[in-house]
């Protein structure tokens, strides 16, 4: 029912910082928790973030905490990934996906909903 479209990614050295985006679309998305994800060449995907309906409660990997924030703005249909202090093993496929079922008690979430991803290449 959603489409999702990333944007932001691209190449940037250690320590520097990017700003994913990912815009969805129909006004269904502020009932829409939402989640980024990311897949390294010959690694299997991996959960980095994810946000609820309203943006009160995020939650991180172990790998992002303290470095990347996760955020969205229901007025515009977005949600956001903040990287600070990248590394190169965060060089990966970066997804949005979406879980808007209608009661979101289901752990794991069903994200149902994905974007066809955007490349972070984090160089040393």
């Amino acid at each position: 029912q959603v489409q999702l479209v990333e944007s932001g990614g691209g190449l940037v050295q250690a320590g520097g910082s990017l700003r994913l985006s990912c815009a969805v679309s129909g006004r269904t998305f502020s009932t829409c928790a939402m989640g980024w994800f990311r897949q390294a060449p010959g690694k299997e995907r991996e959960f980095v973030a994810g946000i609820n309906w309203s943006g009160g409660i995020t939650t991180y990997a172990d790998s992002a905490k303290g470095r990347f924030t996760i955020s969205r703005d229901n007025a515009k249909n977005t949600v956001y990934l903040q990287m600070n202090s990248l590394k190169p093993d965060d060089t990966a496929v970066y997804y949005c996906a979406a879980d808007c079922s209608v009661r979101q008690t289901v752990r794991p979430r069903q994200y149902n909903d994905w974007g066809r991803g955007t490349q972070v290449t984090v160089s040393s």
